[in-house]
């Protein structure tokens, strides 16, 4: 208003001064005298546009969010990196600069930093935490690992709005594809959305892995659908991880438990881990090509890498040959921490905070399994015909993430009422909910959404 005012009061002050002068001369006609005047309004006018311009350019700048209705428009971010954000049934890109070549900033490229606000939700408002990932109801005495958030390196990352995911996700379907680490996943956003509706639980298989769960507000369908190889495996072990027998790996066929409902979600977050390294027997057209730690004279070595190469290849080459138009997220593998031994070995993890970028590298396994996902990821990208597959590159960041996990408080209380030197298994694989996992969710809404 500042400058409105003073464009408007400029000119008729330089007006009134003129006239008196022009009036005390008596040198200049009336006509003159009426053509300057004509001259000083229009300058006066000109000013006045120039004022109107930068005032309303000032305001569309600064305006903030307005809701989305249901025409597929959502409300934009405020990214440091400007996105245009639709509810479009169009296949999205990967906006990841390292691995897509995108000129838009890595949200996966960051560190760690201190966030006061703490959890967006607890043990008590959220119901559907397993009692292994329970960690605060179980006794974890330390609570520092809940007020860290991440921060990429470039840009800023938008918090989850559990509001505009839902909207997105109306009349929609969306499911995880994986072992543990996926339902683990999948929990965390459900305590998120449940802050805004709490979903039906409307199937589950008979142990329990495979969950299905629904919106009714928005016509929202989430599953979690366990496929811990994500092709046809023959699986000899009960729920505590105890082998019964090698597990049998059809490496060249899908696992039907999830190819068949492929049609089914326009929306699909799919990952391979660390069961690729458990003791098995390989099959290609139906017949043993090899094993991997079977022991087994009569069938040759072949080393995991091979058959988790094999796999995902499978994968990768069902989604670039579908029609079907889903939107595929693959998520890299998850580090784990386990010091001094393995889950069954009496590995722990007892760090109480995040590590720094440089502080921690990958151990061989990991950094082997990541090699493969990005390469069999490349080559499939650039023969992706119908699917959008885009990476969700979680490893580096979960790395630097050692105190987010269960450790003995997967169980409730484990030394309450035994010695303190007691050894109990450790989970240093899965993440405590609430936890750092819940920061997959900001970014796989940064990527569904920036588009």
């Amino acid at each position: 208003m500042f400058l409105l005012t003073f464009a408007s009061s400029l000119p008729q002050k330089f007006i009134m001064k003129k006239m008196k002068v022009d009036m005390s001369n008596s040198q200049i006609t009336s006509n003159q005298w009426r053509n300057q005047v004509f001259v000083k309004i229009a300058i006066c006018l000109i000013l006045i546009g120039f004022a109107f311009r930068f005032y309303f350019s000032s305001s569309i700048q600064i305006s903030g969010f307005i809701d989305g209705d249901d025409d597929g428009k959502l409300p934009s971010p405020q990214l440091l990196v400007v996105a245009n954000f639709t509810l479009s049934d169009q296949s999205p890109v990967n906006n990841n600069r390292t691995h897509e070549g995108s000129t838009e900033c890595d949200v996966f490229t960051g560190e760690w930093i201190r966030d006061a606000t703490g959890p967006r939700y607890t043990n008590h408002t959220c119901n559907t935490i397993e009692p292994h990932q329970n960690c605060m109801k179980n006794g974890r005495p330390d609570s520092d690992y809940l007020y860290w958030r991440w921060s990429p390196t470039d840009c800023n990352l938008p918090p989850f709005d559990p509001e505009i995911f839902l909207n997105f996700m109306k009349n929609k379907s969306m499911a995880f594809i994986g072992d543990s680490i996926s339902r683990n996943h999948v929990q965390s956003l459900l305590c998120i959305l449940s802050q805004i509706e709490e979903a039906d639980e409307v199937y589950h298989d008979e142990e329990y892995r495979s969950k299905k769960w629904f919106f009714k507000s928005h016509n929202f369908t989430l599953s979690v659908i366990w496929s811990p190889f994500l092709t046809k495996a023959n699986i000899y072990e009960d729920n505590d991880g105890h082998s019964m027998g090698p597990i049998e790996l059809h490496l060249d066929e899908l696992d039907l438990i999830w190819a068949n409902q492929f049609n089914d979600y326009n929306h699909i977050m799919i990952a391979g881990g660390k069961w690729f390294l458990k003791t098995a027997i390989y099959y290609e057209n139906a017949t043993i090509i090899g094993c991997h730690n079977c022991k087994n004279e009569n069938i040759s070595e072949i080393e995991f890498e091979y058959a988790y190469r094999k796999s995902l290849r499978t994968v990768f080459d069902f989604f670039t040959k579908s029609n079907r138009k889903v939107n595929v997220l693959f998520r890299s593998t998850t580090p784990d921490h386990f010091e001094n031994g393995e889950w069954n070995t009496g590995g722990y993890c007892n760090r109480t905070g995040p590590f720094k970028d440089g502080e921690i590298d990958m151990r061989d396994i990991d950094t082997i399994m990541r090699d493969v996902e990005l390469e069999e990821f490349e080559n499939a990208k650039h023969v992706i015909n119908g699917s959008g597959l885009r990476l969700f590159d979680t490893t580096r960041l979960s790395l630097l993430r050692p105190d987010g996990h269960p450790g003995p408080y997967r169980v409730f209380h484990p030394f309450d009422g035994k010695e303190t030197d007691l050894k109990v298994q450790n989970d240093c694989l899965h993440w405590c909910l609430p936890g750092p996992i819940d920061w997959w969710n900001d970014i796989m809404m940064n990527l569904l959404l920036n588009g």
